[in-house]
């Protein structure tokens, strides 16, 4: 049964022109989310992924946190190689940060893990997004899929 989400995260519902472009964007991609949250690792602990497009081009984005300070890491998503690191220091990008963090913090398992544990039990279909939130207390993660044009979003348990 699919579970109807209403969530909280502003870039989860992306309108269909969108979708379409990072679609065809992700055609070029050659590592995979889960790649992407290894390499950011090493920048702090991972809180969040997406591939995004932005100014018209794809990028994987990963926000991290270490201590208290949150990052947003560019992962070059040809190589799989960090290509830069960026504070998060204001507005709707810290207060998702904040909010991630906080779901993460009573999270057993990996961001990555829950996005292998999506594509394993969605045969065709990658990872585009994996963003962890609080459900009734509990730590869920939500997976954006994709496959062709076809795009789903499933809840992978964090705890």
């Amino acid at each position: 049964a699919m579970l109807g989400f209403a969530t909280a995260v502003g870039w989860s519902q992306q309108p269909d022109k969108e979708h379409a472009e990072l679609a065809k964007a992700l055609k070029d991609a050659k590592i995979s989310l889960q790649r992407g949250l290894t390499a950011s690792a090493k920048e702090g602990k991972p809180i969040s992924a997406k591939y995004e497009v932005d100014d018209g081009k794809l990028q994987l984005s990963v926000y991290t946190m270490k201590g208290d300070q949150f990052s947003e890491v560019i992962v070059d998503h040809k190589t799989g190689k960090v290509s830069k690191t960026e504070p998060i220091t204001q507005g709707d990008d810290l207060i998702h940060a904040k909010a991630q963090s906080e779901a993460m913090a009573k999270a057993k398992r990996s961001l990555d893990a829950a996005a292998t544990e999506a594509v394993k039990e969605n045969k065709g279909y990658r990872a585009v997004s994996v963003m962890p939130v609080l459900k009734d207390g509990h730590p869920v993660a939500e997976v954006e899929l994709v496959k062709g044009t076809d795009w789903k979003t499933v809840s992978e348990k964090l705890d």
